[in-house]
This record gives structure tokens, sequence and C-alpha cells, in this order.
């Protein structure tokens, strides 16, 4: 009864019920009012679990005396509750911290890297991927994932093209989608769910260069066409947090941009969720030689619109003062702990803030999160070329050399962004090829090495790197070529070390590191089949390959079962269906290469002068949405009738097999011109031999519509289209379309 409990019990029986029956909004105004200016700054900021900056207070301290809101790149649980534990228990007002973590592809199960996930263009499956992602964080104690990275890049150099979804805002808006829905579910409260954080608004990917940090000058009329539409994406899917980038954009520092932070984000979008800095982008503020010191860049920062200070300190140091001295409302200050308050208790983490280490044993090693890591790597590879039919392999083949230095490394399968912290292990090529029965031999032939080695490397828990001398690297050379001439097939496992993809991992050539491709022409000259399977992070310069190699897998970066799902498709027990997200260049000389460009004067080919290279062919190696498959596919009967597009899609070969049906559009003429071909829709279709299905996708005014350089708005031009539908972006299927 409850009449005989303890009087303080029913207080806190009846407390727990009133705060249940009030909003998250309600809780957080009603935190608000309890706490001092110091506890409030405190929850905008957020201290890192590795000691990378000097601190003279130890993170436990600074916790016990409420200096934290959130901690970020920590992965074990016993030390994520130890710290909440203090937080909960020894604050004054015990409030539980957001633990953060760039969990990107995977916590315990690895799946591929993100540009790879996106090649599946199966917004179903990436969905899947970031809910087990979310469940398996979660049993840690890990609420909160850096991720999703929906920055448009159109620059194979830069590094970090691998954690996107590619070139293209059509397809980067639907995978951002896919990815929020994934870590968040349908609202923020789930169990097994955690915060998605956007990021880097806006225009991270555009760097001068295709490095990473550098400068960015964007005209408004790509922010609003191709930047912005998949953070748009992600806001409308309910993403809780936002992440500021690095760079400056058009000379303001991303990180006290107004424009984006307040203009567009707030403004324009209402967007209520809270931002986040990248780490330590508010003392960089003064790098970028824009704030004049440390309480400058405090100020700065937050009135643009940044709620909380990730690593710096920045805030904890200076925000205080700047309160006091009048530069910051104090209004401002309550409504940025608002949002990062309502997002905690829209979380449950005042019921629920620990994790759970059983569980995480018990979640990470459920079958099904590895039989979905297989799944995903076989969907998300791509097979570039398939030169008389070598593949897939026959089941009479007995000898399989694997040669090549990512033949059998565990860690360089798994790709970059691990989820620092953890010793993970995948199925690599040669194992899962072992795996099937068939007798395998292996050999490195040559090494590669990062040339410039940087602290990301060690956080991310990189191997150290044997040197071979001279001697060695000439046998172990040889020791590759006669491995090929004593087996059936060669498959040669080439490409980039994990974290030569990624972040600080900028390149100024896309070439093969080391001596890759001189083992690549030595292997090729035994005359053996020779499959080439590239694991790397963004498109690679492969033209002597191209021609002279009769197969070419991408599988990317392809996770923990990466191996398993390379010789499901090697040996055809799963059918590529892989679509390039970005353009294939032939080099870097050709950076940035991308589908949407507009015609400013004659197409190479042309008698007059024309948009060319005096040494290469302009067009790409690769065109965007490239992918083929171990079956044939026929498009027919394109139609554009009332907002719709129909096409009819039928497997002509003898195989099961999933198509990408792509439907892109160019607008002939209008108040600007516009690019040469639009992707606007897509939709991935599995078919089995002989079947047919009419596929249709939406072409009204919100798929036609651009925002206009001239009206400074977005205008709807009815005016004379060209409609395409086929595999690629090169598809030859056409009518035209006045709407």
């Amino acid at each position: 009864c409850l009449f005989h409990m303890p009087r303080c019990l029913i207080v806190l029986t009846l407390a727990a019920a009133a705060a249940f029956a009030q909003t998250p909004e309600q809780r957080a105004d009603a935190m608000l009012k309890r706490m001092t200016l110091e506890e409030k700054i405190g929850q905008l900021t957020q201290l890192g679990g590795l000691p990378i900056i000097p601190d003279q207070v130890s993170i436990d301290e600074r916790v016990r005396k409420g200096q934290a809101g959130s901690i970020l790149w920590l992965s074990d649980p016993v030390m994520i509750n130890r710290l909440q534990n203090i937080a909960v228990e020894e604050t004054r007002l015990k409030i539980p911290m957001l633990f953060g973590l760039d969990v990107i592809h995977g916590f315990r199960t690895v799946f591929p890297v993100p540009l790879g996930m996106a090649a599946s263009w199966d917004m179903d499956l990436i969905e899947r991927a970031q809910t087990v992602s979310a469940r398996e964080s979660r049993a840690a104690g890990i609420h909160w994932t850096f991720a999703p990275m929906v920055d448009i890049a159109r620059d194979a150099r830069w590094g970090r093209i691998v954690e996107g979804a590619g070139e293209d805002p059509v397809l980067g808006a639907a995978v951002a989608r896919a990815q929020v829905r994934g870590l968040q579910g349908t609202a923020l409260g789930a169990a097994d769910r955690m915060l998605a954080c956007v990021k880097h608004f806006a225009g991270y990917g555009a760097a001068d260069g295709g490095r990473d940090y550098d400068s960015a000058y964007i005209p408004d009329v790509l922010l609003w066409n191709v930047y912005f539409p998949p953070f748009k994406a992600a806001a409308d899917a309910g993403a809780g947090s936002f992440m500021s980038a690095y760079m400056d954009l058009n000379d303001v520092p991303a990180t006290g941009n107004s424009f984006l932070l307040q203009d567009v984000l707030r403004k324009t979008w209402g967007y209520r969720g809270f931002v986040v800095s990248d780490a330590f982008a508010v003392k960089d503020l003064e790098t970028h030689g824009f704030a004049r010191d440390a309480k400058d860049a405090a100020v700065r920062g937050f009135t643009a619109g940044v709620d909380m200070d990730m690593a710096s300190r920045t805030y904890l140091d200076n925000l205080g003062e700047a309160v006091k001295s009048g530069k910051v409302p104090v209004a401002a200050v309550d409504a940025a702990v608002g949002r990062i308050l309502t997002v905690k208790y829209r979380m449950g983490l005042f019921e629920h803030p620990f994790g759970n280490a059983g569980t995480l044993a018990q979640v990470s090693q459920a079958p099904e999160h590895r039989k979905l890591a297989r799944e995903a790597a076989a969907r998300s590879s791509v097979l570039l070329r398939n030169e008389g039919g070598l593949l897939p392999l026959s089941a009479s083949t007995k000898k399989i050399a694997v040669i090549g230095p990512l033949g059998d490394t565990s860690f360089d399968t798994l790709g970059s962004w691990q989820a620092m912290g953890q010793k993970l292990s995948a199925v690599t090529v040669a194992a899962g090829l072992k795996a099937r029965g068939v007798t395998v031999e292996v050999a490195k032939g040559v090494q590669i090495r990062k040339v410039f080695p940087s602290m990301f490397d060690t956080m991310m828990g990189s191997p150290a790197e044997a040197v071979w001398t001279e001697p060695q690297a000439a046998e172990e050379f040889a020791k590759a070529v006669d491995a090929a001439k004593r087996a059936d097939v060669v498959v040669l496992a080439l490409g980039e070390l994990a974290l030569m993809s990624g972040e600080l991992s900028s390149r100024s050539s896309l070439t093969l590191p080391g001596r890759q491709q001189e083992l690549m022409e030595a292997i090729a000259a035994t005359g053996k089949p020779v499959v080439l399977v590239l694991l790397s992070g963004r498109p690679l310069s492969i033209g002597w390959a191209a021609s002279h190699v009769p197969a070419i897998l991408q599988a990317w970066y392809p996770g923990s079962e990466g191996g398993h799902a390379i010789a499901d498709l090697l040996f055809g027990n799963a059918n590529p269906a892989g679509k390039l997200p970005v353009t294939w260049p032939r080099s870097a000389g050709q950076a940035p290469q991308f589908l949407a460009a507009n015609m400013t004067h004659q197409p190479e080919g042309s008698p007059m002068y024309s948009s060319r290279y005096w040494d290469e062919p302009a067009s790409p190696l690769y065109a965007f949405g490239h992918g083929l498959s171990y079956t044939t596919f026929e498009y027919s009967n394109l139609r554009v009738a009332a907002g719709e597009v129909s096409v009819e899609l039928r497997n002509s070969g003898r195989r099961a097999g999933d198509e990408v049906v792509q439907v892109y559009v160019h607008q002939r003429a209008g108040g600007a011109s516009r690019p040469i071909r639009q992707l606007k829709g897509f939709s991935r279709v599995a078919l089995a031999p002989g079947e047919k299905r009419t596929l249709k996708f939406p072409l009204g005014q919100e798929q036609l519509s651009y925002w206009s350089p001239v009206e400074k708005n977005w205008v709807f031009e009815k005016e004379e289209f060209d409609v395409w539908a086929g595999g690629d972006s090169k598809a030859s299927l056409h009518v035209t379309y006045r709407p």
C-alpha cells in the first residue's frame, strides 16, 4: 500500500510522476531555473576523454565541478560509466553527460565506409546498418555519434570523401535521411538508438586543392543547389544535433558564421536541435585571424550559433566573463543550454544514463549483425570492369594467388574511423577465399607506407609498419610473381592503407601508392587471369588497369565481413550491383570532376575551340552511376506525364540481379545556365531472369526547381527538359518534357 511506504519514497515517486507528465522542453526549463551561470556553461562544454591538450585539472574533477555537459573520444564502457557516475551522483544537479564518439560506419560490427555504403544506392540497407551501430554503441554507454557526414565532395584528393555519400545532392540527401533514421529511429528516445550529429556545416568538402581544413569559396547558387540539400534533408529527418565545420567559407570561418548557423539553419530551416563545434574549432577562430584572442573567440563562436564547444575549453574559460560584461546575453546562454538539456531529457538519459558492458558483449556478437555486414559489403562493391566474362570465377578454380599489400590485413579491410580505442578484426580477402575451400597462396609483393603519419593515426590505433630492406623487397616481389605463375587465378588486392583516406589524409596524387603499379604490371605479364580488387576510400588512377586487367572490383574498405563478401562476389554467390556515387577521374589533374557541370563552350570532340586537356581526354575513366552486373538489363517505354517519369526495366540475362535505375534531366533554357545532366531519381530493383517491372519517379515542381543566382530565390521555370533513364549517367534512353 502506498501509505506504508517511507515518506521519502512517496515524495520521490510523486516527483517522478510529475516529471514524466512534463514535456522534455518543460523539464529543461525547470532545470534551467535551478542552475548557476557556471553550471550552464558546463553544459555548453564538451571535454576530451583523451589528454590531447594539457590540463592541470583532472577530468574527474572537472566533471565533479559540473564543468562538462559531454565527453568524447572514449569507447571503454567501464571508463564511461565511471565518469557518468560522478556526474549523476556527485554533482549538485545530477545532470547526466552525453558521451560522444565518431561511430561512423560501425562500433563493434564494422560496415563498409560511408562512400561504399552510398555505392549500394540502397537506403534500407544504410538505415539498417546504422541501427546496428546505434544498438552496439548505446550498450557501451555512448549516446551520441558524430555522423552522418553529409558534405558533398567532388574532389577525390580530399581525404574525407570517404566519409560522405559522394558528389550528388539528390543521392546525398537520400543517404542523409537514411542515416539519421537508422541512428535515431523515428524520434529520439529509444533505448537502443543514439543522437545523430550532421556534419560539417557547411561546404567543407569544397576545400581549396582538396586539402583538409583549407578554405572553401562557394557561391550562393552552389550552396543552395548542391551543398545545402543533404543538410536540409537530415534536419527534416529530425537530426538532434549539427556540427560546424573547420574551414573558412567565403572568408568567414564556419564556426563563427552566423549566415550558416543563424540565417540558414535556425531562421530559414527552423532547426531546433543544438550545434556543436568540430574539435578545437572555437579556439581555432584565433588561428583563422578572425578572433583577437580566446575571449573574443568564445563570444564570436557562441553568438554565431555554436551551442557547445568541442574539446578546446574556450567557453569554459571565457564565456562566464563575456556574460557578466554584457557581451553575451544570459537569455542566449539559457536558450543554448535549454536545447542541450531538451535532447538529454528526450533521450531518457536522466532515467537511464549508463551503458551495460554485459549487454554490449551480447549485442555485438549477434549473428545477424555479422550477416548484415556481409550483405552490406557485397551490395556496396562496384564491378568496374569484366572483360571476357572472367567473373564470376568458375567453380573449378582450385588455386588462387592473393597478391598485394592489402590481401591479408585486417586493419586495412576495416577502413578509417574504426571507432577509436577498440581492437577490432575483419575477414580479409585471403581469409574469405580460404573459407571457400580453395587453395590460397598469399604474397604481399610490395609494401606501402603513409609518408606523413599524424597524431590521428595513433589515435586510431594504426598498426606499426615494418620496413623491408632492399634485398627483402626484391625477394618479396619475386615471391609474388612466382605465386602468380603457380595459380589458376590471381586476385590482386591493391589500393590504399586504411588511414590514407579520411581526416588528415588528403593526397596530391591519385596513383597507387608505392610500387603497386609495378607489381600489377609484372603480375599481368605472367599471362594468368587477373582480378584487381581495390580497397580504398576514394577513386584512384587506374587507367593502365582499365586497359590491361580484365576484371576490376572496387570493394572500398568493406568492413568486418569484407573478405567473405568479396569471395561471394568473385564466385557468383552474390551478383554485384553497386554503382559509383562519384565520378571516377583518370588522374588527379582532372579534379574536381563531377557529373552536374554546365556547358560553357564547345564540348570535347568539337572541331571548334573545346573544353579539353591536350595530354589526356577530359572525360572521366568511369562515369557517375557506373557499375556492372553478371546479368544484363533492358530499358524501354520511357514516358513523362503529369509530373511523373515511368520506365520499363527487364532483366534480359540468365541470372537474378539488382539494377539501380537512374533518372537524369537537363533544362534546355531559362534564367540561368543549368547542368548538362542532373540526377533526379533512383531506385534499386531486384529482378529474376526475364522479369519486367515498371518504375515510376516524381518529376514535378519540387524536383525541377532550382535556386537562381538571378532571382536570389527558388524558381520553377516551365521550359523544355531532356529526360534520360538508364543504369548510369550516360543513359541514352531519352524523351523531352515540358511541365
